[in-house]
């Protein structure tokens, strides 16, 4: 028979592998835990808009390689940062993720206190951009670019530009023209693109700063009096970039998905890879490209790259335009 002393060495034994196969269950079985129920997928701008939209294309390729449902939601204000604030604030588990629109997370918390810093958003993933272009209805009675800028100039604050929130792209593009030209107008946000579109097609501003996918879209309503591009847009190519016009200004808004910064790094991972593969999709890809958005497949470690690079560019750009 095995003495007392044996048995409760053997006992203390058993009990300490069954504590090691535990721990060592959980941290290799990490990435395979992760998901296991619904995923929330908030937009912070309205539906219809560009975000809400993407969100929507995404979805079934989503639920299909993470074997769970994904459901939008919606949490509109401040221009986004009332969703951004929100997801900044929330559990890091990977079972909220948010959609972001880069500038709009670099310019807010420079210019205002706005609930949430850029750095407590972790992107994953950049999958559209859309550069941002100048237009005006058809019946306007400003025909191009110099028109436009010449009446602003003999009668500032008199022309009205709407756009997507405040310190947004547009918002930015709108001041960045005025310096570049010396015209002074009055820019109108609005809690989306989408509300930006109706207001500027029942006439209720003079132009509209829009994304690129807008104005292929209403391309037969409107005339683009300048684009923020390198290059014209191929859903639009009559509309002059307005470099070509001698008017140095590119501005682009690109759109992604981003999670609370401390966000484990086996959630990141999964996260990074399906938001990769979904980007990469060729239907994906042709999708975007007919609609006139820009595809990007920026993953996890290049978008934080990439939104680090403009930090110090739109801080100095924003310098004397509180």
């Amino acid at each position: 028979m095995l003495s007392r002393r044996l048995l409760v060495a053997l006992a203390a034994l058993v009990s300490l592998a069954v504590v090691v196969v535990a721990v060592a269950g959980c941290s290799l079985g990490g990435s395979e835990k992760y998901p296991t129920k619904q995923i929330t997928y908030m937009t912070t701008f309205d539906p219809g808009g560009q975000s809400d939209r993407e969100a929507r294309r995404q979805q079934p390729y989503l639920e299909k390689a993470l074997g769970q449902k994904v459901v939008i939601d919606y949490k509109v204000g401040g221009g986004g940062a009332m969703g951004w604030a929100e997801a900044a604030r929330g559990k890091p588990d990977g079972y909220q993720i948010t959609g972001i629109n880069i500038p709009h997370i670099i310019l807010q918390p420079m210019q205002q206190d706005v609930g949430y810093k850029t750095e407590q958003l972790l992107p994953i993933s950049l999958f559209q951009s859309t550069p941002q272009g100048l237009i005006v209805l058809k019946n306007s009675p400003y025909k191009d670019l110099k028109g436009f800028i010449d009446e602003a100039k003999k009668n500032p604050g008199k022309l009205t530009i709407g756009g997507s929130a405040t310190w947004s792209g547009s918002h930015i593009a709108t001041l960045r023209l005025e310096k570049l030209t010396g015209a002074k107008f009055e820019y109108v946000p609005f809690t989306g693109a989408a509300p930006s579109i109706t207001a500027f097609l029942g006439g209720h501003v003079n132009a509209l700063m829009a994304n690129s996918d807008d104005i292929v879209k209403y391309r037969d309503q409107s005339i683009a009096l300048g684009i923020g591009g390198e290059e014209r847009i191929p859903g639009a190519p009559d509309g002059k970039t307005f470099k070509e016009q001698g008017i140095d200004l590119v501005e682009t808004i690109a759109r992604g998905i981003a999670v609370p910064a401390k966000t484990p790094q086996n959630v990141v991972d999964v996260l990074d890879k399906t938001f990769q593969d979904v980007a990469k999709n060729p239907e994906i890809v042709e999708a975007q490209k007919k609609e006139g958005f820009v595809p990007l497949a920026l993953n996890a470690k290049d978008s934080k790259a990439y939104i680090d690079k403009l930090i110090p560019v739109y801080k100095e750009i924003t310098t004397g335009l509180k």
